[in-house]
């Protein structure tokens, strides 16, 4: 008796497709401004402690901004102070840290904001030495935050940007463009798997055209959506 096949990988970038976010690989399409201003600020070591605050809706690119100025932090040998909600026990704030971020700032509990509220003091006003450089994100802005007030209005004392999320139109036009220029076409039908499969913000499209454009080429076949299904198969 036939043994049923196996059963496919789930759909999603994140079955080892996606490398490390970092700010070179965001694609910043209408949030040129906030991208610029956090090269600037993660590539200057006496960077201005003001902190920063980013809020835009899901699949605006918050977390992944967040996620490359850690890298590139790191590749300085900076020391980072991360949270974000699935820390679910904060530790003390460490005055080796030269930065600290907090993502998803909105779904803080109570023992997660009483930590970001004693870290941002920390950083702000540290014991020893000058003060750290504080990066935030949430899904709205400051003034709407359900946190404690003080958490609050730090929060949003400093830089604020609001990060777009580009409509399905834009997404289609940026992504069609994309792959013109890598001269890859990409049929309706590819398209509409791929913008319901899989995540819908834009640099995790664009990663995953540059995957589909290069398992094209080493198959020698066009993308289509049962090469989709055979690279997550396969890769």
């Amino acid at each position: 008796m036939s043994q049923p096949p196996a059963p496919m990988k789930q759909m999603a970038l994140d079955i080892g497709l996606a490398p490390v976010p970092t700010l070179d690989n965001f694609v910043a399409a209408g949030n040129e401004a906030a991208l610029e201003h956090l090269r600037l600020w993660a590539g200057n070591p006496m960077r201005s402690p003001v902190p920063t605050y980013l809020w835009g809706e899901g699949g605006s690119g918050k977390s992944h901004l967040l996620r490359g100025v850690r890298e590139a932090l790191r590749e300085q040998d900076s020391r980072v102070g991360w949270m974000d909600a699935s820390t679910l026990h904060p530790p003390e704030y460490d005055e080796h840290w030269d930065a600290v971020l907090l993502d998803d700032c909105q779904l803080y509990t109570a023992e997660q904001q009483a930590a970001a509220f004693n870290w941002f003091v920390n950083a702000q006003n540290p014991p020893h030495g000058p003060a750290r450089w504080v990066l935030a994100a949430a899904d709205r802005p400051p003034a709407d935050l359900q946190l404690r007030e003080d958490l609050r209005t730090r929060l949003g004392w400093g830089h604020v940007f609001q990060l777009r999320a580009l409509g399905e139109a834009e997404r289609r036009s940026v992504l069609r463009r994309a792959a013109d220029e890598r001269g890859v076409f990409l049929s309706d039908e590819v398209m509409d798997f791929m913008l319901t499969r899989f995540a819908r913000d834009l640099s995790s499209l664009m990663l995953l055209l540059e995957q589909l454009d290069g398992y094209a080429l080493r198959t020698q076949r066009a993308i289509t959506i049962p090469l989709i299904r055979s690279m997550l198969e396969n890769e």
